[in-house]
């Protein structure tokens, strides 16, 4: 890799859009940059499971001279990203990284993969993830991602792959997908921004699923203006996916400014403050820290009670589990051995839920939704912690510890409001710790414009992993 090549893959969407539509930049220098990248540090990182170098430069060739003869698509044209391996990919195997599907080859796109290539962008290959998007680190196929701050730390889940890949340069952007925080997760533990868009506003067609009614799917991208950049291209109406909506879709990267002047911020310090219940004492105050900033940048920030937050990860887990059950019960019962012990051994819980439990989950979901409509007709935004506490080590990890944590994510997959994470301080061991942002239905907009002013003002999106 040349010195002016290793500059490159730290390089925002945005910046390298500017330099590709002035003619300053190559897409094929771009990609081949990013190649080189993924060559020098992957073989440790292990966040791609499948590379495709040749097509990806063909691609980049190809809208190299579509940009030349004056067809310029937008921001995406040229640019490298590499996707979750639960997004179909047209001939590009797609494995969700269990041995279930390890043959499996795509003969469409995911409706969002398609838009994307049709707005030009660039696929570098696809990224790990936990087996089937749930379960934890161990896979029955592939290696796990590693933390790219520290390789002996996991990236959460369960879109490992997508955060690792972005916070070192290996993508300039992915798409995860999030049932109780597969994105804003690792986004957090990753040191990046993770959007899960509003239900309804991004297809979900071409993508395996675990849970119909609470998986999204969104970008992840080092800046929230990228992600704005990617979530424009993808949103929208599906008529292929059931759940998909017919919202009109606003110009999301004009709606960013760095200002949150008047609009209120809830915070449920009840259930996100309280070290009693096992939330990290160093993430508390770096939340504080960042909401303070808020703050002091115009927003006005006021406690709110959401009692149903003590239920939200309970319910999540049964309904997740039931859906996932019975989505994965063929194949269970046909080839077990081919799942991974920390997927099957969670999914098994499925089985043992009955319909009164699925039913009772439903009901406290639907107590919340309520509940969050009632306190979003006072405030605009509701803030937490991402995570209840940063990164941990590979050796601390275990198989269930999952039932045992405070989620501040799951509530939100409920819900079916937007949610963001966007960094907002580090450890003394130097790990990141997210902020999370919750905005009204289909008012991502807002939510992203939180984001961008807090992001603008502290300034970590440009600290990068040293690897």
């Amino acid at each position: 890799m040349t010195k002016a090549n290793s500059e490159l893959h730290y390089l925002t969407i945005r910046e390298a859009a500017r330099l590709i539509k002035g003619g300053e930049l190559s897409p094929v220098e771009l990609t081949q940059a990013v190649l080189d990248r993924i060559d020098a540090v992957d073989g440790d990182l292990k966040s791609y499971v499948t590379i495709v170098a040749d097509s990806a430069l063909a691609s980049a060739k190809e809208a190299e001279a579509e940009i030349a003869r004056g067809d310029y698509r937008g921001p995406l044209h040229g640019i490298p990203l590499g996707h979750k391996d639960l997004y179909d990919t047209k001939g590009v195997r797609t494995t969700a990284q269990s041995l279930v599907h390890r043959d499996r080859v795509p003969t469409e796109d995911a409706t969002v993969i398609r838009r994307l290539d049709e707005a030009g962008s660039v696929l570098l290959g696809k990224v790990a993830m936990f087996e089937f998007a749930m379960g934890g680190p161990e896979t029955s196929l592939f290696d796990q991602a590693k933390n790219p701050w520290n390789l002996d730390y996991v990236t959460s889940g369960s879109s490992s792959g997508s955060g690792a890949a972005v916070a070192a340069g290996l993508a300039m952007g992915s798409l995860g997908s999030d049932t109780g925080g597969s994105i804003r997760g690792p986004a957090s533990y990753c040191g990046i921004v993770g959007l899960k868009p509003t239900y309804g506003l991004v297809s979900r067609y071409g993508v395996i699923p675990i849970s119909w009614s609470l998986d999204h799917c969104g970008p992840m991208t080092r800046t929230v203006e990228d992600t704005a950049l990617m979530l424009q291209a993808v949103a929208g109406h599906d008529p292929r996916d059931a759940a998909s909506a017919r919202e009109p879709v606003p110009d999301y990267s004009a709606a960013l400014r760095e200002d949150v002047k008047g609009l209120v911020i809830g915070v449920p310090a009840h259930y996100c403050y309280s070290a009693d219940a096992g939330i990290d004492a160093g993430t508390i105050a770096s939340v504080k820290k960042a909401l303070q900033d808020l703050e002091g940048l115009g927003a006005r920030v006021e406690e709110v009670h959401l009692p149903s937050l003590e239920y939200a990860s309970v319910a999540n887990n049964v309904i997740t589990l039931s859906e996932g059950y019975n989505y994965h019960l063929p194949n269970v019962i046909s080839q077990p051995q081919n799942y991974g012990e920390a997927f099957i051994s969670r999914l098994y819980l499925g089985g043992l839920f009955t319909a009164s439990d699925y039913v009772q989950a439903q009901r406290a979901r639907s107590a919340m939704c309520r509940e969050f409509r009632r306190v979003m007709k006072r405030v605009d935004l509701i803030a937490m912690p991402t995570g209840h506490r940063p990164p941990m080590r590979y050796d601390e990890y275990e198989t269930g510890s999952w039932l045992h944590w405070p989620s501040f994510m799951a509530a939100f997959n409920q819900t079916g409001m937007p949610a963001i994470s966007v960094p907002c301080g580090f450890t003394e061991e130097g790990l990141p710790i997210g902020l999370q942002l919750a905005g009204r239905p289909f008012d991502d907009a807002t939510t992203m414009r939180a984001a961008y002013t807090y992001q603008e003002h502290a300034g970590l999106h440009k600290k990068h992993p040293s690897l």
